[in-house]
């Protein structure tokens, strides 16, 4: 089977939370193959820009971006992706990240992994959160 693991498991997994640790077991000691969008990279190192301080963040930022390129396969958003993340957004009425996320997912016939309460009754999708 394969994963997408979106930007909130990744920071789950960084900060080391109960859901972060399922979101662990899976990347680290399974055989799934783990998959992310590029905007999962953008969304997780924002988030690490935006709550440490400076200079850290840089840092964190970086060091976070190269686990997620060594830990998982990176696809681009390409033309496809493009224009099935918008019909995506405007049927589901999500932000275009997470249009883009779930538009990759499909295509590559992935489960995506996640805790953003939006997603907790959508089909193929691996729900984390409350």
């Amino acid at each position: 089977m394969t994963v997408l693991v979106d930007s909130w498991g990744w920071i789950e997994y960084f900060n080391g939370s109960a859901p972060g640790k399922k979101v662990r077991e899976l990347i680290e000691n399974s055989r799934e193959k783990v998959i992310v969008s590029a905007i999962n990279i953008a969304e997780v190192y924002n988030s690490f820009l935006r709550d440490f301080p400076y200079p850290d963040n840089e840092r964190l930022a970086e060091a976070s971006r190269e686990a997620m390129r060594q830990r998982s396969y990176i696809f681009e958003v390409d033309e496809n992706i493009a224009v099935e993340s918008a019909r995506l957004k405007h049927k589901m009425k999500w932000g275009i990240g997470d249009s883009i996320v779930y538009a990759t997912a499909k295509r590559e016939g992935a489960k995506l992994m996640t805790g953003d309460p939006h997603f907790k009754d959508v089909k193929n999708v691996v729900y984390l959160g409350k």
